[in-house]
């Protein structure tokens, strides 16, 4: 699968202030990705490494207008699998890498569902029970734009039934975890996203790999290019400015190459 990337952003700024951009399409080996960044002058741009190493997060000092146009075009070339075929890893053989991601944070508070999972899914198994997760998180919630906050965490969304796409992973990652898999938040550009925006997926360790999996249906593994990965939504901000900041433009466009 390939896809086209366009992303634009246009926000002002009006004090010297540090921003923190993390929005271009990983590097790794699933993904080739031939892409051109251009931004207005900043006092101070590097580049650094994303969280786990997948993807680079870029440090800009910024004064006044900040223009950020981003393309690129991704070959996408992961091993795709069924998620309900893929056994469970237990967790005295799990990778020390992905020990972080069973435990709870900040929005997703996984040590306050186990006794719903036990309930809901305790007669699954592995990515049997992962794959109900996924529908029973489809089927309940409501993609409505623009009814959660910053602030809004996996049990806010879970009470509300409706969310937008982070929410949706919050929810995710928080039953997956409550089940001991490990389960972290992926930023991704994807294919069928309506409106098409920065993207938010679940990645969950079955079978001694990492899967993407979208609760609200939209997108498909083979159609998404990651960005980066994090505990959750608060590790994979596309912006992240330590001062105020004013949006006057974003956009984002995903097409089939």
């Amino acid at each position: 699968m390939k896809i086209q990337i366009h992303c634009r952003l246009d926000y002002s700024f009006f004090h010297p202030t540090d921003v923190l951009l993390q929005l271009e399409a990983a590097i790794i080996p699933e993904q080739y990705v031939n892409a051109h960044i251009a931004l207005t002058p900043c006092e101070h741009f590097a580049r650094v490494a994303g969280h786990d190493g997948i993807g680079d997060r870029i440090w800009l000092r910024v004064d006044g207008q900040l223009v950020v146009d981003y393309r690129a075009t991704v070959s996408i070339d992961r091993v795709l699998a069924d998620v309900r075929q893929l056994p469970v890893v237990p967790p005295h053989q799990l990778p020390g890498e992905t020990v972080q991601y069973l435990l709870p944070s900040r929005y997703c508070p996984s040590d306050q569902f186990q006794n719903f999972v036990d309930a809901e899914f305790g007669t699954l198994r592995g990515g049997e029970r992962v794959a109900a997760m996924r529908d029973w998180v489809e089927e309940r919630f409501c993609y409505v734009p623009g009814s959660s906050l910053s602030d809004t965490t996996a049990l806010d969304t879970f009470v509300k039934r409706q969310g937008v796409c982070r929410d949706y992973a919050h929810v995710m990652v928080t039953l997956v975890r409550a089940s001991g898999i490990p389960a972290r938040v992926a930023s991704v550009y994807a294919l069928g996203v309506e409106p098409q925006d920065f993207h938010a997926v679940a990645e969950v360790f079955l079978g001694g790999a990492w899967h993407l999996i979208d609760a609200t249906g939209m997108a498909t593994e083979g159609g998404m290019a990651k960005i980066g990965v994090g505990r959750d939504a608060a590790d994979v901000a596309f912006l992240t400015a330590y001062g105020i900041a004013q949006m006057n433009e974003q956009s984002v466009s995903v097409q089939p190459a």
